[in-house]
């Protein structure tokens, strides 16, 4: 394809080739996520894939509710994390595409 057609086609391919790259390598990014002080950590691929929970010996003797209210808060933060540093992986990916008539503001 010649002409404008086939720059935004070009484009498009070239952005959905960095797409697949970049969804491969926040795969790989590890984020952790606390409460409590530290006392409970999560470790969370970009991918929600759950690796690690790290869990202080003081927390095995207190009350159950506690440790689990501490976990789902320390897995709460890590979502977070992988979210923000998913949106600071991907922003960059469509700063320079221009295509007429799709407006993307600054990335994802």
């Amino acid at each position: 394809m010649k002409g404008p057609l086939g720059n935004i086609m070009k484009q498009a391919q070239a952005m959905q080739e960095n797409f697949k790259q970049a969804q491969e390598e926040l795969a790989q990014i590890e984020v952790t996520g606390t409460s409590g002080g530290g006392l409970v950590e999560v470790v969370m691929t970009c991918r929600h894939d759950v690796r690690r929970i790290k869990i202080d010996d003081s927390l095995v003797s207190d009350d159950k509710e506690v440790l689990e209210d501490l976990i789902a808060a320390a897995v709460n933060d890590a979502v977070r994390r992988v979210e923000q540093a998913s949106q600071e992986k991907m922003s960059g990916l469509t700063s320079g595409l221009n295509i007429p008539g799709l407006n993307i503001p600054g990335g994802l």
